[in-house]
Formats: C-alpha cells, sequence, structure tokens
C-alpha cells in the first residue's frame, strides 16, 4: 500500500484518534486528525484524503452532517462513521446520508483493516478485476430504455458503498445478476459472491449453513465447517428470497449484521466477519412486516439502499436486443446460426406481459429455437400462452383471467397429451414436463412456491428441471 495514502480520523476522544492514527499508520497511510467539525473543514478545504473516520457525536455538530458534506463536495473520499456499541439506528442514519460503513466503539482492529482496504481499493485503478459474467447473465442487463440506464446509473452509484441493498422485482428480473454487478463493480469485486436461496435451506439447519459449526456440536457434525459468512470473507453475501427466513433466523441474522460478527453451533465465542450483504425478494417485505411475519428492526437493516429492478413489461423497447442476444448464446451452443425473429414475433412478444420476465422470454425462446424450421422464427413458433398474449396490466392478470378448462368427467384424462407410439418413459416425461411448466407459470417462475405446489422439495424439483433440461 503506497504511503502516499491520507487519511483523516475526526473524533474528540483522543484515545479513539491514537488509536485509529497507530493502525493506519502500520498500513502505510499518513493520517491527519480533527478533534470537531471546525478542525475537520479547515483540513478538507486544504487536502485531499483517500478516507476519511468521523464520530457519531462531535462538540460543535453532529458526524452526520460531515458525512453529508464529504458526499457532495468530496465524492472521491469514501467517509465512515464511528459509532457507539449498539448504535445502529444511528449506523444506519450515516450510511443513508452517504456513508461508505461504519465501525463500532469499542473498534475491532481486524474489522477495521478490513474496512480500510475496502475504501482505498474504490480508488484503486490497479485492483483485481473479477470475470465478466456469463452470457447468459449478461444478457439480463442488456437494453438501451430509460428504466435500464436508471438501473445501472444507480448499480453504479451502490457499488461504492458498503451499505446493504435490498433489491426487490419480480420473479425472473435478474436480481441475482444485479447483486452479482453490484459486488464486482464495488470494492469487494475481487472477494468472493456467495449467493443463497434462503427458503431452499431446511429451518433446523440454517444456523449451521449460515453461520458454521464445530466438531461434535450435534449429530453428523464430524469436522468444523465454515458457514457462509465466513465463506464469504472480504467479499459479498447475497440473501435472496430473504422473505423466506422463519422469525428465528431473522433475530440471528439481525445480530451478525450489527455486530459484523457470528458464532458458530458449538462455540464458546463469536468470530469477526466481513461481508457486504445484499438481499433480495419478489415479495412485498413492507406488507410481511406489516403482517409480524418479517422483523421491522431486520426490514431497516437490510433495506439501507432500495433498488428496484423493473419488470421486462415496463422495457418492451428492449425485447429485440434482449432476444437476439439470447438467440445468439443459444444458437451458438447447439453450432448452428442464429435465426432471426419476424415482425409478427416481435409484435407478439411485444404483446405479451412475461409475468415470469427474462427468465420467461429465455425459456419461450429455446422452445421457438427447437421447434421453428428454417432461419426464422414467426409468432407461431412462440407458443405464447394464448389467454395473456396481446395483453398487458397488472402482474399476473393474465393467469387470473385464463379461461379455467370444465373438471374431467371419470374416465376422461386430465392432460391433453396423446402418447402415440412413444415409449411409456418418454410420455411420462411429457407429463412431468407440462406439469412443472404450468406450475412455473401459476406461481411466476418462482421455483420454491412450484415445488410447494407440485407437492416436491425444492431440490427435487432442481433435479427434475435439470433433467428435462428446462433449468
Amino acid at each position: 500500500m503506497s504511503p502516499a495514502r491520507s487519511a483523516l480520523i475526526v473524533d474528540d476522544e483522543r484515545d479513539i484518534r491514537e488509536l485509529l492514527v497507530l493502525t493506519l499508520g502500520r498500513m502505510g497511510l499518513r493520517v491527519d486528525t480533527a478533534a470537531n467539525l471546525s478542525e475537520a473543514r479547515e483540513l478538507l478545504a486544504r487536502n485531499p484524503y483517500d478516507l476519511c473516520f468521523t464520530d457519531m457525536r462531535l462538540p460543535d455538530g453532529s458526524g452526520i452532517e460531515l458525512v453529508g458534506e464529504i458526499a457532495r463536495n468530496h465524492p472521491q473520499t469514501p467517509v465512515a462513521m464511528i459509532t457507539a456499541f449498539g448504535s445502529m439506528d444511528l449506523a444506519v442514519e450515516a450510511l443513508k446520508a452517504g456513508a461508505f460503513d461504519f465501525v463500532s466503539k469499542p473498534v475491532d482492529i481486524n474489522v477495521l483493516r478490513g474496512l480500510v482496504r475496502h475504501a482505498l481499493e474504490l480508488n484503486n485503478a490497479e485492483r483485481p478485476k473479477p470475470p465478466p459474467p456469463p452470457p447468459e447473465q449478461a444478457s439480463r442487463l442488456l437494453g438501451d430504455s430509460p428504466a435500464m440506464d436508471t438501473l445501472r446509473a444507480t448499480i453504479a452509484k451502490v457499488a461504492r458503498s458498503q451499505a446493504p441493498v435490498y433489491i426487490l422485482g419480480e420473479s425472473g428480473v435478474g436480481k441475482e445478476l444485479v447483486a452479482r454487478t453490484i459486488h464486482e463493480q464495488g470494492a469487494r469485486g475481487a472477494g468472493p459472491f456467495v449467493p443463497v436461496n434462503c427458503g431452499a435451506i431446511p429451518a433446523e439447519l440454517m444456523e449451521s449453513e449460515f453461520f458454521g459449526h464445530k466438531k461434535g456440536s450435534f449429530t453428523g457434525a464430524h469436522a468444523d465447517k465454515p458457514g457462509l459468512f465466513q465463506a464469504a470473507g472480504g467479499g459479498t453475501l447475497f440473501l435472496d428470497e430473504v422473505a423466506e427466513l422463519p422469525l428465528p433466523m431473522q433475530v440471528k441474522l439481525l445480530r451478525a449484521i450489527q455486530e459484523k460478527s457470528v458464532r458458530p453451533v458449538g462455540a464458546a465465542s463469536e468470530v469477526p466477519v466481513d461481508v457486504r450483504i445484499l438481499s433480495a425478494t419478489h415479495k412485498d417485505l413492507g406488507n410481511l412486516v406489516a403482517d409480524g411475519r418479517f422483523r421491522h428492526d431486520l426490514y431497516y437493516r437490510i433495506n439501507v439502499i432500495e433498488l428496484r429492478v423493473p419488470p421486462l413489461r415496463e422495457r418492451t423497447g428492449d425485447l429485440p436486443q434482449l432476444a437476439g442476444s439470447i438467440l445468439q448464446r443459444l444458437s451458438a451452443g447447439q453450432g448452428r446460426a442464429a435465426p432471426e425473429l419476424t415482425a409478427a414475433a416481435v409484435a407478439a412478444l411485444a404483446g405479451y406481459p412475461f409475468p415470469g420476465n427474462v427468465r420467461e422470454l429465455e425459456n419461450v425462446l429455446e422452445r421457438a429455437l427447437a421447434l421453428a424450421e428454417g432461419d426464422s422464427i414467426d409468432e407461431a413458433d412462440l407458443h405464447l400462452p394464448q389467454a395473456a398474449a396481446g395483453r398487458g396490466g397488472a402482474p399476473g392478470a393474465d393467469l387470473a383471467a385464463a379461461p379455467v378448462p370444465p373438471p374431467a368427467q371419470q374416465g376422461e384424462a386430465v392432460i391433453d397429451l396423446d402418447p402415440g407410439t412413444g415409449a411409456l418413459p418418454s410420455y411420462i416425461e411429457q407429463l412431468e414436463r407440462a406439469a412443472i411448466q404450468k406450475a412455473l407459470e401459476e406461481n411466476r417462475w418462482n421455483k420454491t412456491r412450484t415445488a410447494a405446489q407440485l407437492g416436491i422439495t425444492f431440490r427435487a424439483l432442481r433435479y427434475k428441471l435439470k433433467k428435462l433440461g428446462m433449468d
């Protein structure tokens, strides 16, 4: 680390200033100190800084004021807030005002060093660059619509912070891709990105999965095992479908976020963790909080920055570019030239509300690619649900308005598929594929709810999707 890097410490407690000067000095930084807002403003007016730490309460004002001033006048200087132990509400206020991160008193030296490294890497053009996202993920952030321009600009802004980000959006819009992009564009881009579907972990295993366990702590614990928090050390932990967390686990997660430490199952003490928390869900967490099914204190901790990902029907102008990119990728995988969409096919896609969003678009185009003949895909090749095609409206309206077939009479087949002369296993696969496809559409491509509707486990659904080539 270059000794030319500099930091400003603003705190009225001499002991805190000396501790930070000593720690940052050993990391190669030149450090200036100020005991109040007035001194800090004078130093900022005369010198550029690569990093600033400020206390929350100062003799002549609030550190929140300084956070706002630095965010406006010195946007390239990350500022971190020093808060009293347990003052998480003030820390959240500082993050919303533009603070990069926060550190609690008494200061944990290991946490402090990790924070400093991430802050300095924000302005380090030579930091390791992460690999680009896979093509199937990159396709989801394509588009020149105003909605996508706004989304990309917001991602670039929040990537500079360490504040928790809550990503909301319908199933299939690409919430995990947005989270991965935030991670890659930020100071933690060279660290691990650990996604976890909160609805896919059995409740009895959650604590061990998240925080790890010690050997012998329970039956089957034959060795020490790090948890997801430890696996994401120095990087980002992405909690997908966070609304699925049971209330007891929400309490433990809240403490881990507040204290930046976890206690593995069977351990006698906590261990510090250095992770950024990103979370997402397709559900309305505000409604869940009002119903008592999600803790309000956890909601406010993970929702420091809210980022909405627009559904596909709000950016239909991006469909030609998205569809072209998806067809290029799918065709390349099959070693064939990509077919073109006819004008009628493009119009049909634009008139369909896509309750499954980009994920559903990919499935529609993959099916069309398999069924279409020649070098083009026409409207008939898309096989869009007729009850929904051509109508916009509220998400799910297409499903609610779909005509309900009359109940089957005794002896009638419920699914209209003819096995013909094919083998029985192939016919059964057709039945399974049709049932799973129908359940996915009815549940707006949410796999957790789809598995529940089908009466199988989430793991079994994933296996069947892979086996049938539907994942």
